[in-house]
């Protein structure tokens, strides 16, 4: 159940959280703050390879940035690019001035360790927050420059008005970058906070007890209507693409409404909010290194 609120018996009805709106409201944020700054951020997207989703969402992140001020700069390496091609390029964006903040697109192509690409990042320009660095501060709840995607995951619950000091949290995943993160910055919100997974016992019944529920396994429609507590808020992470065409999210959705008090949409819900919050990382850092 949504802490603070009382829930009665019965199934209720979800609210649905337009994350859309929200990430509106933010990119506008960091949009007026960057206004009011005496220099432009800029942010460097590093793209290796010619993966048609990879290369459709840098195209939306580039967009956003400049609607919010924000400079922006496409380095684009071709497929069959090297590691030392690929380190060569990040080294130089670590040493210039002009750079604020680095984003490495990610999947890599399988001959990249993509472990030695995100280490090479300077953590001071690593908006995405998956250096070894800043993941340690994100462990220790003092990190900066948190992973996007979770970052987004929070403010939807800030702006459903959900109480988390005390709740009982589930995390259904547990990746580096959504599950691990998300259960950190959960944890630093005093919730209290289970990671569940494939090797879990009764995984319907950890659900269940779950007031705050946070999807990211990457299962099509895994949780279902009678895994929700009734009153619960459910973050629905998962992006997964049908044999049909439609996209849906690890959560049975109409199902999981009939339960939860909020529950997010796919598409519609997380997705627009990581954008988002890349935005706000990128202020934050050229905000960190400029003063």
């Amino acid at each position: 159940m949504v802490p603070g609120n009382r829930c009665s018996e019965r199934a209720v009805s979800a609210r649905i959280l337009d994350g859309k709106a929200i990430a509106a409201a933010v990119r506008a944020e960091v949009a007026a703050r960057v206004a009011r700054l005496s220099y432009q951020p800029a942010l460097a997207v590093v793209l290796v390879g010619d993966d048609p989703a990879s290369a459709v969402y840098v195209r939306n992140k580039d967009r956003a940035a400049q609607q919010a001020g924000i400079a922006v700069r496409t380095i684009r390496l071709a497929a069959g690019a090297s590691q030392l091609d690929l380190l060569g390029v990040i080294a130089g964006l670590n040493a210039d001035p002009e750079v604020d903040a680095i984003l490495v697109q990610l999947p890599l192509p399988s001959h990249i360790g993509a472990r030695a690409v995100l280490e090479a990042v300077d953590p001071a320009k690593d908006v995405d927050g998956f250096h070894p660095l800043n993941v340690g501060r994100l462990a220790e709840g003092g990190a900066k420059l948190a992973p996007c995607t979770p970052r987004g995951v929070m403010k939807l619950l800030a702006a459903a008005d959900v109480s988390l000091s005390g709740a009982r949290a589930l995390v259904l995943g547990r990746s580096q970058i959504v599950g691990r993160p998300v259960a950190a910055m959960l944890l630093a919100a005093n919730a209290t906070v289970t990671i569940a997974h494939s090797r879990t016992r009764d995984l319907a019944a950890e659900c269940r007890r779950a007031e705050v529920l946070v999807a990211c396994v990457g299962q099509p429609e895994m949780v279902q209507g009678d895994w929700i507590a009734d009153g619960a808020a459910v973050i629905d992470v998962g992006i997964n693409r049908l044999a049909d065409g439609r996209l849906v999210g690890d959560c049975a959705t109409a199902d999981c409404a009939a339960h939860a008090a909020v529950i997010t949409p796919v598409p519609g819900g997380v997705g627009p909010m990581t954008i988002a919050c890349l935005l706000e990382n990128t202020l934050l850092a050229a905000q960190a290194r400029r003063g």
